[in-house]
């Protein structure tokens, strides 16, 4: 295996676009005397706030070749279609008038910068401000060594768990708490479920089992394999191994036929919502004593937030066995608090979840997904739309793709 291929790409909220070539919009402009600077922005702010452009700076300095300043200061937005000579709010006008300033429209960048090198092509239209994104534990940019093992070991055990006994491809997905690289819940696709009992993800959220070490015990090439994952076999042959991808193939389901076979099908039962669904079980099994009124740790977590994990509260496994063990009602069993939801957690699935998956994991807070395949037809986090980036949620996620070079084997004929 050739680790130097291996990669964590980040999928950001918006489509990447060239430096050169970033999105802009019309403003009024004007220069005006230094020390009216202070007075002329706070009445700016209070009339005609730049609600939507967050990141631009309302002032530009330039220095002139004698050493004196000049400032530049954006008066209001401008439509596409104004001149100068058209009209701007009253208030705004007001400051123009009482400042003796000339207006003029010019162009500032509309979006964000989320790279320097973009950060660099906005200041030559007007001064901005650039945040670089933090993704991983500690709130640095980026993935330490000992980070990304543990991201691509358990993206090959999530590989693993999406082998099904009836021979069919579908999606896995896995819950992790990164800081102590446990396995939450873990689950498949159930769409079409052929086990009519207990759920196999609950039974084995129950066991609580662990990957120990962040290692894998699944031979990469025996999986890639026999699961056939990727690219160069015939169209059709990956329309037949991926039918059963739920959040690739939503209405699969209905085009079967299951009259003699002792299944169960249900449209929503994808893998994401059945691990989430796992989740809340081993919380009600390691919480027994708190209810929905009770108080929940853990608050809303934005993926930017570098201290966020530290607000969930974490749980001894052994501890909490022991504790069982003696009496699963006893006040030592329910003094540990009840997590909130998914806050803190990651998901690691190998296709990208669908819209509906998608905004599942918004809602339990998830903090990072991590999938390993492209979803072109469906898929709501970079191929057809980029929910982590839709600014009226209450919360958002960062989103990877894990390319694993070992995946990529051609389809079996």
């Amino acid at each position: 295996m050739n680790k130097q291929l291996q990669q964590i790409i980040h999928i950001p909220p918006n489509p990447p676009v060239s430096p050169t070539h970033q999105p802009t919009e019309k403003v009024f402009a004007a220069l005006i005397e230094p020390k009216h600077a202070n007075t002329i922005i706070r009445r700016l702010n209070q009339i005609a706030p730049l609600q939507n452009l967050q990141h631009l700076k309302r002032i530009q300095k330039k220095q002139l070749q004698g050493g004196k300043p000049e400032l530049y200061v954006v008066l209001c937005l401008a439509s596409e279609n104004e001149t100068q000579s058209d009209r701007m709010p009253l208030d705004v006008e007001d400051i123009v008038n009482s400042y003796h300033l000339t207006p003029f429209i010019t162009e500032v960048n509309k979006y964000a910068a989320l790279s320097k090198e973009e950060w660099e092509e906005q200041c030559k239209l007007w001064p901005t401000s650039y945040h670089p994104p933090t993704y991983n534990n500690t709130g640095i940019t980026g993935f330490s060594e000992e980070d990304s093992k543990a991201v691509f070991n358990f993206m090959k055990s999530t590989v693993e768990l999406a082998k099904s006994g009836d021979h069919l491809i579908v999606n896995a997905a896995m819950i992790v708490d990164p800081l102590v690289g446990q396995i939450i819940a873990s689950a498949c696709d159930e769409v079409c479920s052929w086990h009519t009992g207990t759920s196999k993800a609950k039974t084995e959220t129950c066991d609580f089992k662990q990957l120990e070490g962040f290692t894998s015990h699944v031979d990469a090439n025996i999986t890639a394999k026999d699961i056939t994952f990727l690219s160069n076999g015939s169209a059709n042959n990956l329309q037949q191994c991926y039918k059963a991808v739920s959040c690739l193939n939503p209405w699969w389901f209905a085009q079967q036929s299951f009259h003699s076979s002792p299944c169960y099908c249900h449209p929503l039962r994808h893998a994401s919502i059945v691990a989430i669904e796992a989740s809340a079980a081993r919380d009600r099994h390691l919480f027994p004593g708190f209810g929905h009124n009770e108080k929940s740790y853990g608050v809303d977590c934005n993926s930017s937030s570098s201290g966020s994990l530290a607000k969930r509260q974490r749980v001894d496994l052994e501890n909490v066995k022991n504790s069982g063990e003696q009496d699963a009602n006893t006040e030592g069993s329910n003094s540990l608090g009840r997590p909130y939801l998914c806050t803190g957690y990651d998901i690691y699935l190998i296709w990208e979840p669908c819209a509906m998956c998608a905004m599942a994991l918004v809602h339990q807070r998830i903090r990072r997904i991590f999938y390993a395949l492209p979803n072109p037809e469906t898929g709501a986090l970079g191929s057809v739309h980029r929910l982590q980036g839709e600014k009226s949620l209450n919360h958002h996620y960062a989103v990877f793709r894990v390319v694993m070079p070992e995946l990529e084997f051609p389809v079996e004929r």
